[in-house]
Formats: structure tokens, C-alpha cells, sequence
């Protein structure tokens, strides 16, 4: 990570592992311009198991730091909030239901911290699957993995204001116990807490019966960083996607190996495919906006699809 030395030009962060690797290091300039902000994006790569401290000290320096504008957050966004949720003077109130944050910016409030990705999650959605989908179908959704992306998306696939145009079932799997229990106390008081089914799993691979039961018309989606933080898929190679179904690998780039198996069996069972890409787009428009106080950012999105 880079010494935090004040920046001489209006500036946002990258809270990430690898953020070099990242897409948006090319295409923040060209960005910038759609939207018509003078600014730079400096990554800070920031290991799996860094202290509360070192969370502290990043956000006090944004906190502190005139033309330091706000930051972007990946991986780290549970423990950031942990770590220093006394230094924001306000949270959002995705930001306070889910415990995390994804995104850091200055408005007249003081230093706040937004939790974007119910609403990333349900742009990126929004655009392969249709209105009326879930109620025509009755299909029913597998994520894999439940870390702060899967929690917003069973939020937005169980939103009770889609006037029952939900999944029949909802199935979130994950191998750490910790992660199931938060996301049961999560949603304990939600209205269609009934629809979601939480697994504890031995391994990554622990899918396949799942996987088995969903009907047609169902959405399998990879929320657990295979294919991109490391190499392998959350299903065996043998395995067999609902016909019709949609299937949805978060990740953009890496080895994609769910995305490759999915591509295998497109044409036998009808599938329709899409990565992180979309998701990715929204992600970042969406803390933008809040990062430099851009209004409408939506209308800027077909522009920044075409670059």
C-alpha cells in the first residue's frame, strides 16, 4: 500500500486486494470525462488480515484530507465498518442493515458510508431479467457464497415491494458458519424470510444435491471469488444447470472456470449467461456519484458501456 501522503489533485481510493488487475485503472480517465470531473483513482492494496488500525488509519486520512474525496471498497467492506464505524459522522441505511460499506464520501453530513450494493446488485439484475420473470416461471435462485454481494442480492430477489414477482425459493450456501448465522440474523425479521434457505457447507464443491433440486427457470449465480481471487468453481465439472435457467458469475475477470462451465452446456439447456460486467459498471457509477456528487448518474451508464 502507498504512503498516505495528502493528495495534490481531487482524488478517490480503491480499498482492494490486487487493485492493479482491475479494469477500472484503465478506464476511471476515460470515465471522468463522461462525466466531466477533473480526477485520479489511487489503489490501495490491503491484505486479507490487516489490523483494525490499519482500517482506522485509511479512513481518518479521507476523513482528514481536503482533496482526498472518498473511496471505493472491496473485500474489506465488513471490516472497515468494524473497524471504524465511530470515525463517520453518518451511515446509509443499507449501510446500517448490512454492517458494511462499500463506499466512503464527504457531503455536508460530514464523512458517510453507503452500503451500494442492494442497489448495484438490482441495476445489474434488471438488465437480464425481465419484469414479470419470477411470477411467470415460478423459478427459484442459488447463490453460492454469502458474503456482502450475496446478502444484496437475496435482498433485492426478496424485496416484498416486487408485488410477488420473487423466486419460490430462495437457497444461499457458504463454508463459513459465521457468514450463515449473520445472515440468518440478517433477514429474521424480513417478510419472506420463509422463501430463504441457508447451507452450511463442508466445501465449495457441496453443491451439486442443490443444484439438483432447482426447477427450470432458475438463477444460479457465483458469489464466492472462485474463478477470480482463486483459481476453481463451486460446482464439479459434472454438474447440470436448470434448463432455461440463468446463471450469473459476479466475477469479470480470473480464471472464470464456473463461467466456462456454464458456457458448456449454453446451447442443451437453454441458458442465458452473464458475468460481473454489468454489476461492475453499476458498482462503480453508483460511488462515484456519491464520491463526487454527480446527480442522475444513470444517464451517464449507456455512454460509460461503450467505451
Amino acid at each position: 500500500m502507498r504512503s498516505l501522503q495528502p493528495a495534490s489533485v481531487p482524488t478517490m481510493y480503491f480499498m482492494g486486494v490486487s487493485t492493479g488487475q482491475s479494469s477500472i485503472m484503465r478506464l476511471f480517465p476515460q470515465w471522468a470525462g463522461v462525466l466531466g470531473i477533473e480526477a485520479q483513482l489511487v489503489g490501495w492494496d490491503i491484505p486479507l488480515d490487516a489490523s483494525p488500525e490499519t482500517y482506522r488509519e485509511l479512513v481518518s486520512f479521507i476523513k482528514q484530507d481536503p482533496l482526498s474525496k472518498g473511496a471505493l471498497v472491496t473485500t474489506h467492506k465488513i471490516h472497515v465498518l468494524a473497524a471504524a464505524r465511530d470515525l463517520f459522522d453518518q451511515l446509509d441505511p443499507y449501510a446500517e442493515l448490512f454492517d458494511e460499506i462499500s463506499c466512503i464520501a464527504k457531503n455536508p453530513a460530514g464523512l458517510v458510508g453507503f452500503a451500494k450494493d442492494p442497489i448495484s446488485s438490482r441495476l445489474a439484475m434488471e438488465a437480464f431479467i425481465p419484469d414479470g420473470f419470477w411470477r411467470t416461471y415460478q423459478g427459484e435462485a442459488m447463490i453460492m457464497g454469502a458474503g456482502g454481494s450475496s446478502r444484496a442480492i437475496a435482498a433485492s430477489l426478496l424485496d416484498p415491494k416486487r408485488s410477488g414477482d420473487n423466486p419460490v425459493q430462495v437457497h444461499v450456501t457458504d463454508t463459513q458458519a459465521i457468514r450463515i448465522q449473520e445472515m440468518q440474523t440478517l433477514f429474521a425479521e424480513h417478510p419472506l424470510r420463509e422463501r430463504l434457505h441457508l447451507y452450511g457447507i463442508a466445501k465449495a464443491t457441496d453443491h451439486e444435491w442443490i443444484l439438483n433440486t432447482l426447477p427450470p427457470f432458475s438463477l444460479v449465480v457465483n458469489a464466492t471469488g472462485l474463478g477470480k481471487d482463486r483459481p476453481g468453481s463451486p460446482l464439479p465439472d459434472a454438474a447440470q444447470l436448470p434448463g432455461n435457467g440463468l446463471v450469473w458469475e459476479l466475477n469479470y475477470r480470473g480464471s472464470l472456470e464456473f463461467l466456462h462451465q456454464a458456457e458448456a452446456q449454453k446451447e442443451q439447456q437453454q441458458l442465458t449467461i452473464v458475468d460481473g460486467w454489468e454489476y461492475f459498471i453499476h458498482g462503480w457509477t453508483q460511488v462515484m456519484a456519491e464520491v463526487f456528487g454527480i446527480h442522475g448518474i444513470q444517464q451517464y451508464v449507456p455512454k460509460i458501456k461503450n467505451l
